[in-house]
């Protein structure tokens, strides 16, 4: 042990003698060294040089990205903005009511992105295509205000007004910005297009927060005159004894389409002065931009642009031709609404716009004389304080309302100018070709294009657009028949094979028969009833039996699809009081079984079909299933089930118990009649109660196509009534082969539920029986009397 330790210690004196040598000195130096190179490069990669001042040479290396970026949300605009335009060129709405390009969070924050140049304030941009861009960015502006002023009437009050203040302070902190830069020099050419498109884009704003002054008056001036119309419109459409259904509805629709396309907010917004004359301050702002490109490629030597590299280097060309672009589509629908305001193309229109008075109407300044007149309620510095703040706000308010009219009374100056500078154009043009026959050209045209005066006097319009109904009407006085071709190429054509099977003496037996009062219940009530579920139910029985043509299984399938759509139309309008949700749920999910797999709740009926069983052992059998699943999701749901029972409402049993008790009692009401013979005549018997029971909701369809017409707020009224039109033209043919066989309800609306009708049918059937007992009990007697 001793030798051992002695030999450890002469091995660390020996180690420590090596490490005082002149070579480990040099290694310890060099490991130093390379610590410090780490240390170093570790403070660069973290933000800092060698010298610890800030490392900005990785600063600029997103930018470009940055650029693809605003590129790809300027294109997003202009791809919004052509879905619009287009929009409205295929359906002649030529106001250009904004459906995807609207004043909304996502919009804003989307021409926020797209507008980045205009915002950068440090940025170096020395080549043409930089300067250009930030000329670009500035004409978006213009052009999107320009687009999104007919959206300002689709929104309520508090909406309106956050949006309108967004839009306001980024319109305004983008003119801020161009100014800073044109100050700083990041913008040192085209100055005197940046100093017009930055007018242009005030006068825009002021045009959006002048219409969002007036569209509640309007608002509220369009509900009155609504509602006086839509009381005439109601009384004429219930006069009309002599027309059938069909007829009948489709004079209503007309009259409603009327009622509701020359009342649409966006359609009044953008057939207003303050509009309209957007679309020519919109037309300037492209052209200012398209003359500073030409410009700049055609008269090169005119401007001088600086070297150096931009820091967005080549997607400042990406943002240049997206925004251009943008600029150019968001440029047609302002524009072509001011050459429709302006489209008085005969002699006779101009002279009747020249003879129109200019004016402010009261609906353009009654906000603001209330907001005026109302006192404030403060408490501050007493009487005389709460008198100097009462006379500031007062004088303010004045201010705002001769601005308000100053703002009306140029818009309607500019379209006044437009019009008469138009016609004076044509009649030039008509001297020159030698045409002095116009009035007789104007009054054929005026009669080929006569509007229907029945209809136009339901046209709702403003004050002081008088000559504007005959235009409306020839504009859109046919929209509903365009509508309704439109729907009628999705009319369910076997649906509509099926539905004229169906024998009026037979209308409603389906109805009374489906579920017999026989039956007892499996619980200690019954839930209700929804149109779809026995319809469904009977279906998944017929696809269970046996021996059936698969070619007549699937027409019925295909059948019950297409009916299940409008059972589901019918009852999302009438079932207000939604006691119907479990039961509805229920019909879809077993439906979509058995149409997709032919399941029913886990059960293949196509193999119960192929067992080869008899009628009477194919129901039973179906019968047990139902009872035993019924007790199974019982058990599982609830454990004290009976005293479930006696509390719970059956409306809100499970989905699977609701399809099961269904499954049960239509069952078990089948087996109850002995009649059929054989698989094809239960089969023909199904299909036959499928009939009755589509028939008898469809007598509803009259009721819930009126209802969309007649209830609805003032945003959501053009579209309402186009889908009541859409759904008349699916459903004509349906429509027309209940009034043809007198199957319809006499007062539409009273009975809407299926058990209303049920309970209807079993009394008629019980009447029935006792008026005949009653004329076998006279006839025997009178029998009796004439045999003595």
């Amino acid at each position: 042990m001793i030798i051992y330790l002695k030999s450890q210690q002469s091995r660390i004196k020996i180690f420590n003698n090596s490490l005082k040598s002149p070579t480990s000195k040099w290694n310890n130096n060099k490991l130093r060294n390379r610590r410090e190179r780490s240390t170093q490069e570790k403070m660069v990669n973290g933000g800092c040089k060698a010298d610890g001042s800030l490392n900005e040479s990785r600063f600029d290396e997103p930018m470009p990205w940055i650029g693809i970026y605003v590129a790809g949300a300027a294109l997003a605009c202009g791809i919004a903005m052509t879905i619009d335009a287009l929009h409205g060129f295929r359906y002649k709405k030529f106001w250009f009511p904004c459906k995807f390009f609207a004043l909304n969070a996502t919009i804003l924050t989307l021409i926020a992105i797209a507008i980045k140049f205009s915002m950068d304030l440090n940025a170096t941009m020395p080549h043409r295509q930089d300067q250009l861009a930030k000329v670009s960015s500035s004409a978006f502006i213009c052009a999107v205000v320009g687009n999104l002023l007919p959206s300002l009437g689709t929104m309520k009050n508090t909406e309106l007004f956050v949006n309108v203040v967004a839009l306001a302070i980024l319109v305004i902190t983008a003119v801020a910005n161009i100014c800073i830069q044109m100050s700083t020099g990041v913008i040192f050419v085209f100055w005197i297009e940046h100093a017009f498109i930055m007018l242009l884009m005030l006068i825009l704003l002021a045009i959006a927060c002048s219409l969002s002054l007036a569209i509640p008056t309007t608002k509220y001036y369009l509900d009155i005159k609504y509602s006086e119309k839509l009381k005439l419109t109601n009384i004429e459409c219930s006069r009309k004894k002599h027309l059938s259904v069909a007829e009948g509805l489709r004079e209503d629709l007309k009259k409603y389409w009327i009622l509701a396309y020359s009342s649409g907010p966006q359609f009044v917004i953008g057939r207003s002065a303050p509009c309209t004359a957007s679309g020519a301050f919109c037309l300037l702002n492209s052209l200012i931009l398209v003359e500073a490109i030409l410009r700049t490629y055609l008269m090169p030597w005119s401007l001088k642009f600086c070297k150096g590299e931009s820091d967005y280097k080549w997607s400042t060309t990406m943002v240049l031709i997206s925004q251009t672009i943008a600029v150019g589509i968001g440029t047609i629908s302002p524009t072509v609404r001011w050459f429709m305001a302006i489209n008085f193309s005969c002699p006779k229109k101009a002279k009747k716009a020249r003879g129109r008075e200019i004016g402010v109407e009261k609906y353009w300044v009654k906000k603001l004389l209330l907001w005026q007149m109302k006192p404030l309620d403060l408490n501050i510095c007493g009487r005389h304080g709460r008198k100097l703040a009462h006379k500031t706000k007062y004088q303010i308010f004045r201010l705002l309302i001769v601005v308000q009219q100053g703002i009306v009374l140029s818009c309607q100056s500019i379209r006044f100018a437009s019009i008469v500078l138009v016609s004076r154009f044509l009649d030039f043009k008509r001297f020159i070709k030698g045409q002095n026959n116009i009035s007789n050209n104007d009054s054929e045209l005026e009669s080929r294009h006569s509007p229907d005066t029945n209809l136009s006097r339901f046209v709702i319009h403003l004050d002081g657009e008088d000559e504007l109904v005959d235009l409306m009407m020839k504009n859109n006085g046919d929209a509903t028949a365009h509508w309704i071709k439109i729907g009628e190429k999705q009319k369910p054509k076997n649906l509509i094979e099926l539905l004229e099977k169906v024998d009026s003496s037979l209308a409603f037996t389906g109805v009374k028969d489906f579920d017999s009062d026989k039956v007892p219940s499996l619980g200690f009530s019954e839930p209700p009833n929804c149109w779809a579920l026995p319809v469904v139910t009977l279906t998944s029985i017929a696809l269970a039996i046996p021996s059936i043509d698969r070619e007549l299984i699937e027409k019925l399938v295909t059948s019950v699809h297409e009916g299940l759509k409008y059972i589901r139309e019918i009852e999302d309008n009438l079932d207000a009081k939604k006691d119907l949700k479990n039961v509805r749920i229920a019909e879809e999910i077993v439906w979509s079984g058995v149409e997709l797999d032919g399941r029913w709740l886990e059960l293949d009926l196509n193999d119960m079909a192929l067992q080869g069983k008899g009628i009477k052992e194919t129901i039973k059998a179906l019968s047990d299933i139902a009872k035993e699943k019924f007790m199974e999701y019982a058990e599982t749901h609830f454990i004290h089930m009976n005293e479930w029972f006696l509390e719970e409402d059956p409306s809100r049993w499970c989905i699977r118990m609701l399809a099961a008790n269904s499954m049960y009692r239509i069952c078990e009401s089948i087996l109850l009649d002995i009649e059929y013979a054989s698989n094809q005549r239960l089969f023909e018997k199904l299909s036959l109660m499928i009939c009755t029971l589509f028939s008898a909701c469809f007598t509803n369809l009259q009721h819930v196509i009126s209802k969309q017409c007649r209830q609805s707020g003032i945003e959501e009224r053009e579209q309402n009534i186009r889908y009541a039109v859409l759904l008349f033209g699916k459903t004509e043919g349906i429509i027309r082969i209940l009034d043809k066989k007198k199957i319809q309800e006499s007062n539409p609306g009273q009975l809407v539920h299926i058990d209303d009708w049920h309970l209807l049918c079993k009394k008629t059937d019980t009447l029935s029986s006792i008026s005949c007992s009653t004329d076998k009990e006279s006839a025997m007697s009178s029998l009796y009397i004439s045999i003595e």
